[in-house]
């Protein structure tokens, strides 16, 4: 099966019991792009990540993700390993690397779970494809915020990730570390792959998003107050 480079949101309404959240929400991350999400805290931008990776149930709508021979898999009842094995990766606003293993076995447990032939190459072009062959033998535990967000993000293209939901990446980061940062999205969005990020940051949204959809009221709209000046 091709490694998705697209998602499709289409009238996705989901919540929780009493607690309507996402009310018809439609939204597309296409390949080569990076694609903002913003709003006020408790609009819904988490949940939606939750409903794309299949930790919640959508109530109604669908989810798509497009292949690279122009096939778009509904995934809206797809479990979550299922999802990932299709390309769909994430990160989240909490550290999540397994800081006991170094950054190259944190990448390697992606890789092997994805079923590849050589899980060990998938590593090493991976180190390489985000610098950070450096910190191959280094403790995950360890590395400053900057270094581990990429390992986060790293080990998602491991795992075979040619769609990738970014949940507020800068958290935690010192602003001398979000120039390069940025510069890596913008380097990831040009390589193919087609990134969701929700952001808190409005200089980073402006500095690297195509565009950017605000949510509200369970929806999202085309945001009004960014002139994204990513090139």
């Amino acid at each position: 099966m091709p490694t998705a480079d697209r998602l499709s949101i289409r009238e996705v309404s989901a919540g929780y019991p009493g607690v309507p959240v996402l009310d018809g929400l439609s939204l597309e991350a296409p390949p080569g792009r990076l694609t903002g999400l913003i709003g006020a805290n408790g609009a819904g931008k988490s949940t939606l990540f939750d409903v794309v990776c299949g930790r919640l149930r959508a109530r109604r709508g669908r989810i798509l993700l497009g292949g690279r021979e122009a096939v778009d898999i509904d995934i809206t009842h797809t479990p979550t390993h299922r999802r990932a094995r299709l390309g769909l990766g994430r990160t989240y606003q909490r550290l999540e690397v397994f800081g006991s293993l170094s950054v190259a076995e944190n990448l390697l447990v992606a890789a092997r779970a994805a079923g590849g032939t050589d899980p060990g190459r998938a590593v090493a072009d991976t180190l390489r494809r985000l610098g950070l062959a450096d910190f191959a033998a280094y403790p995950a535990g360890r590395l400053p915020t900057g270094i581990a967000r990429l390992v986060e993000i790293a080990r998602a293209l491991a795992g075979g990730a040619g769609v990738l939901l970014l949940d507020e990446p800068s958290s935690g980061m010192a602003a001398a570390e979000l120039t390069d940062f940025a510069r890596t999205l913008r380097t990831l969005a040009a390589d193919g792959l087609a990134l969701l990020m929700i952001e808190h940051d409005m200089e980073l949204v402006e500095a690297v998003c195509d565009e950017v959809y605000e949510l509200r009221e369970g929806k999202s709209y085309p945001s009004s107050r960014i002139a994204s000046t990513a090139q």
